[in-house]
């Protein structure tokens, strides 16, 4: 995919692993998440995001490491942009790994607390890992890099820590979560703060706080993140753009096409063809 805002082209299989590589100058990540680990090698230039209540800048050969459901955002730090690599890996993907490495299940899954890393054999690892995986290699090649790639990230980054946001409260928590459940359950539907709200037993304002607190970002914005889930399985499956659109809630082909390039960087059609190819 080139647009005026860069250049971006994307890879996926159906086994939890995703890997796009891009230039961007111009793009404008707005805060969002994923489901799955994300791992970014910035390979020229460099970008800045916030996460975690901070500002982190990520330079050429740096390593950025995201949690599962971590918000962040993203745009350049130079005046010519960037150039980077991630690859997205699903949490089952990467506890099929440490059971098969350890051969026992880890107490924990793995954490990372500092989401840039300046570290040239990380770098390395998911770089090979990225060639491997868009490159054609070999399955057997393609599964050792893979496991090169997460026991690497285990161990020289990570934690075991159950969680590395500052404690909200046992009150403010189990709102937030019982409101992602809502959510999660019911993500299709107009749900309108009121009704969240209330479902959940606290004030609109309560809500957002503890929602934002426990997930960086607001109840309607997780939603629209659920919404854009569902599409990338629908077109991933093989749904056309529009019947995509319709079905996850968006008003229309063009609403999909815009909120999905903003948050994933390329657009529907760029990830409906690489599924399609993935699957030929």
């Amino acid at each position: 995919m080139t647009t005026r805002r860069g250049r971006a082209s994307y890879w996926r299989d159906d086994q939890g692993l995703e890997v796009m590589r891009a230039r961007f100058r111009d793009h404008v990540y707005p805060r969002h998440s994923h489901e799955a680990y994300s791992f970014g090698v910035t390979d020229a230039g460099a970008q800045t995001f916030q996460c975690r209540g901070a500002t982190y800048t990520s330079n050429a050969g740096m390593v950025m490491a995201f949690n599962p459901d971590e918000a962040h955002d993203g745009r350049a730090a130079a005046e010519l942009g960037y150039h980077y690599r991630i690859v997205h890996i699903h949490p089952s993907v990467v506890d099929e790994v440490l059971v098969d490495a350890n051969d026992r299940r880890p107490a924990a899954a793995p954490l990372f607390a500092r989401p840039v890393l300046a570290d040239p054999l990380l770098a390395r690892t998911l770089t090979r890992l990225c060639d491997a995986l868009t490159r054609g290699a070999d399955p057997l090649v393609r599964q050792e890099r893979l496991t090169e790639a997460v026991l690497a990230l285990s161990r020289r980054a990570a934690t075991r820590s159950a969680s590395t946001r500052a404690p909200s409260g046992a009150a403010s928590h189990d709102l937030a979560h019982r409101a992602r459940a809502l959510l999660a359950e019911a993500y299709l539907e107009p749900m309108p703060v009121d009704r969240l709200a209330l479902a959940v037993g606290c004030s609109r304002f309560s809500l957002f706080r503890a929602f934002h607190a426990e997930f960086g970002m607001a109840p309607s914005d997780y939603q629209r993140q659920l919404r854009l889930r569902h599409a990338r399985a629908l077109l991933g499956a093989g749904m056309t753009i529009a019947d995509t659109a319709a079905a996850t809630g968006f008003a229309d082909q063009a609403h999909l096409t815009r909120w999905f390039g903003r948050v994933y960087g390329i657009t529907p059609a760029t990830y409906w063809n690489s599924a399609t190819r993935s699957t030929a």
